[in-house]
């Protein structure tokens, strides 16, 4: 399993959550929720890196390199425990001389 370079996003960092909810609705108005799955609350990381040319070419490398099918794991900012991610879309920017900007998601993944 391949773990994400020691490079730590920029402050501003955000988090979300998206539980996996099975909601019924019935005739009288009353309504039933309960959620659905053994890991029913991923998490998904909205991250920016404003690095050197050399660190965003070295993300954007590891990035392409899973070509946002292969599960790596990474250690978000509010913890210090590693779990299992993926990253389906990332954007690379170089606004000035030797500076990148890359923006990503990364989604938590349940895998062994």
């Amino acid at each position: 399993m391949a773990t994400f370079p020691s490079i730590a996003p920029t402050y501003g960092a955000q988090k979300s959550s998206q539980p996996a909810v099975r909601k019924v609705q019935f005739g009288d108005g009353y309504s039933q929720r309960l959620t659905f799955g053994l890991n029913q609350n991923p998490k998904s990381w909205s991250l920016t890196w404003e690095v050197s040319e050399a660190n965003a070419d070295t993300i954007e490398d590891f990035l392409d390199a899973r070509g946002g099918a292969e599960s790596f794991d990474w250690i978000p900012p509010d913890t210090a425990t590693s779990y299992k991610w993926i990253c389906e879309q990332w954007t690379k920017t170089i606004p000035y001389l030797n500076r990148a900007s890359i923006t990503a998601t990364f989604t938590q993944v349940f895998e062994p």
